[in-house]
């Protein structure tokens, strides 16, 4: 073999150890790129299970309710029909065909209210909204719109009145005769039933809701409460009921619409 043949062949050689040492090279890249994706996919679900873990104990932490605040509905025995929700009122929500619990505000002037404050724009930084079913005697009653807010602006609408504005609003309040409770605060804190009520300057407990007195059964999310329903703790989406006396009345569920 001639000097330049065997140039040509020790280049054709050195060519296929680089083209071999390019496709190992290729491959264990691949291979890292995989374990890679495997290692990214196994810590997004951890830290998924994490956020959601977090989110319950967080959830859990706010609300501090535990089972032992319970009880199961059917330690009420037979309950009747809440019959008819009522046509969506401005907000979405069904507007119950029925009185008024009582007139819409005791509150006289603007000053704090169990450090609640009345101020002259909605407080949007914790925002939540929660609904309230009040039942008497087994009769539908109205939560009224424009609790918690004064001097209210109320526009009325083919669903409906419906407060936008007002002097001063404070941090808990209705827009609308639907039930739903406007937790709208400059700080996250628990809120509860009891601060409600107080801000809508009625009387709530064991045997007392507003002007309606009697034993007071309380349901949150379609349990017994077993406490005092002013402790009920105000959270996204909760859905409370209160009931004077008797009939007691099955649990009225709700859907938030979108924006609540």
């Amino acid at each position: 073999m001639s000097s330049r043949q065997e140039r040509k062949h020790e280049a054709r050689a050195n060519r296929l150890e680089r083209e071999a040492e390019l496709r190992a090279k290729a491959r264990r890249k691949r291979r890292l790129a995989g374990a890679s994706a495997l290692i990214l996919t196994a810590a997004s679900v951890a830290a998924a299970i994490a956020l959601v873990a977090s989110g319950a104990a967080r959830m859990s932490s706010v609300s501090g309710l535990t089972s032992r605040d319970f009880e199961p509905l059917s330690v009420l025995g037979k309950l009747e029909s809440h019959g008819s929700p009522g046509a969506l009122g401005p907000e979405g929500v069904p507007i119950p065909q029925a009185p008024d619990l009582t007139r819409r505000s005791a509150t006289s002037a603007s000053s704090p209210v169990d450090a609640i404050q009345c101020l002259g724009a909605e407080q949007l930084l914790f925002h939540i909204h929660a609904h309230l079913t009040v039942f008497v005697n087994g009769a539908a009653t109205r939560i009224p719109y424009g609790i918690g807010i004064r001097q209210p602006q109320v526009t009325a609408t083919p669903a409906g009145p419906y407060v936008g504005g007002g002097t001063c609003f404070y941090w808990l309040h209705t827009h609308a005769a639907d039930g739903i409770i406007h937790i709208e605060s400059p700080i996250a804190r628990t809120f509860t039933l009891g601060d409600f009520f107080d801000v809508w300057g009625q009387k709530l407990g064991p045997n007392r809701v507003g002007p309606s007195a009697g034993p007071v059964t309380a349901l949150l999310g379609g349990r017994v409460y077993r406490g005092n329903p002013r402790d009920i703790p105000l959270t996204a989406h909760g859905q409370i009921q209160l009931e004077v006396g008797r009939p007691l009345v099955a649990p009225v569920s709700i859907t938030f619409p979108a924006g609540l």
